[in-house]
């Protein structure tokens, strides 16, 4: 049966995370009236810490949002890489010359206040939000695009984003692909404090593993996340990551780290996953946003921020291919706004991907590798964005404004 909302919409929109609502807003701004369906019962979000850097920021600034978000967070002074089994200090990077070099802030923030702001911001904004809502299958229409939904509803609308994650249905109409699995688990923790000591991201990388630590709310929080390779998930086993393995994936870690883990919570864990990058993520009318397109391992910590910056360009291309709006429908060109958004977005996320990948292989090194690593990481000035430059400046709109990438220094150059 066809159970759909009576009212159109112009831009149906499936998944209420951060990447579906953050998309949402970029529409709705452009004058487009957009659905949300989220599967839940609510709109939520689970998990613990965030960090935004300065091509986040700049567009929460764009949406009125950063100030709200900087009142619920905390802006760091620091972020301070370690070594975690003696706990030197390898580098860092000064937040606050970082926030003059590229006009906005470095930020850190709780998941679901992050997704609080954005869902408020919906709400003023007038996008129609719909709950328990399941979508099993997506189509093109000759008009636009069609969901349906596992309770026999469906809905359709001139253009159908896909925001519906690392599982997304949506991206098997593009490619017949599954999640690659790291065998790294992660544990988190989000733990009340009256004064969480210090204002610093501090990340803590050893052999196989590392130890994340950063202040929430004001500093009355503490979050920290433990990543390791699970020995269980390498031999294909379906007990992986208990707290047998944490335990000892950082028995040999200095004692701030084996400190920390005390605070960790034990009752569940999550396995890290990303999938190989494709350059397609059109298909008609229908189009993925997010981890549906592009989801990262963390060691960049982009996989929010790219979901927003997804929504963002989208939204000025839109508002680039559109007339006035007539009694039939939206004004917006989609096929050039659709190309548009394809044409850059993919590209940087591949970027992002493969880096993040080589990131964390950098970060668990062992053995002599970890020692040439430590030294070509102190050498590195505080003041050197090389690095850094092509992921925290302005989102490119088109593939002419990405910037180039970094150039790496090759270990092996490195005597120790």
């Amino acid at each position: 049966m066809d159970d759909s909302p009576s009212a159109l919409v112009d831009v149906i929109i499936v998944g209420g995370g951060i990447g579906g609502l953050s998309g949402a807003l970029a529409l709705t701004r452009q004058g487009l009236k957009v659905r949300v369906y989220e599967q839940a019962p609510a709109f939520g979000e689970v998990g613990a810490g965030l960090q935004l850097a300065p091509n986040c920021t700049r567009i929460l600034d764009h949406y009125g949002l950063l100030e709200e978000a900087a009142s619920l967070g905390v802006l760091p002074q620091n972020i301070v890489m370690k070594d975690a089994v003696d706990a030197d200090e390898l580098t860092r990077l000064d937040l606050r010359d970082l926030e003059a070099r590229y006009g906005y802030p470095y930020l850190v923030i709780h998941r679901s206040d992050l997704h609080g702001i954005l869902l408020r911001g919906c709400e003023r904004a007038g996008v129609d939000l719909v709950t328990d809502a399941h979508c099993t299958a997506y189509e093109n229409t000759g008009a636009g695009a069609r969901v349906q939904f596992s309770d026999g509803r469906a809905d359709e609308a001139e253009v159908v984003i896909a925001a519906d994650g690392l599982r997304s249905v949506a991206r098997e109409l593009l490619v017949d692909d599954e999640p690659v699995s790291s065998a790294y688990v992660a544990y988190r923790a989000a733990v009340p404090f009256e004064t969480v000591a210090g204002n610093d991201v501090v990340v803590y990388v050893g052999p196989r593993c590392h130890f994340v630590q950063y202040p929430l709310r004001g500093g009355e929080m503490f979050n920290q996340v433990a990543v390791f390779e699970s020995p269980k998930a390498l031999a294909g086993e379906d007990d992986w990551g208990t707290p047998d393995e944490l335990d000892s994936a950082f028995a040999r870690t200095c004692d701030p780290v084996r400190k920390g883990l005390a605070l960790m919570w034990r009752d569940r864990w999550w396995r890290m996953y990303d999938r190989d990058p494709i350059t397609t993520w059109v298909t008609g009318r229908i189009a993925l946003l997010g981890d549906a397109a592009h989801p990262p391992l963390q060691y960049m910590a982009q996989g929010a921020i790219m979901a927003i910056e997804d929504g963002w360009v989208l939204g000025e291309h839109v508002a680039a291919q559109r007339a006035r709006r007539t009694g039939d429908g939206s004004g917006v060109d989609w096929d050039a706004a659709l190309a548009a958004y394809e044409a850059v977005r993919p590209e940087h996320c591949r970027r992002v991907v493969e880096t993040a990948r080589v990131w964390g292989e950098l970060w668990h090194l062992e053995g002599v590798l970890r020692m040439q690593r430590n030294a070509v990481l102190r050498e590195r000035d505080v003041y050197d964005y090389s690095f850094i430059d092509w992921i925290y400046g302005p989102t490119a709109l088109t593939p002419d404004e990405e910037p180039e990438m970094f150039r790496p220094i090759p270990l092996d150059s490195v005597a120790v």
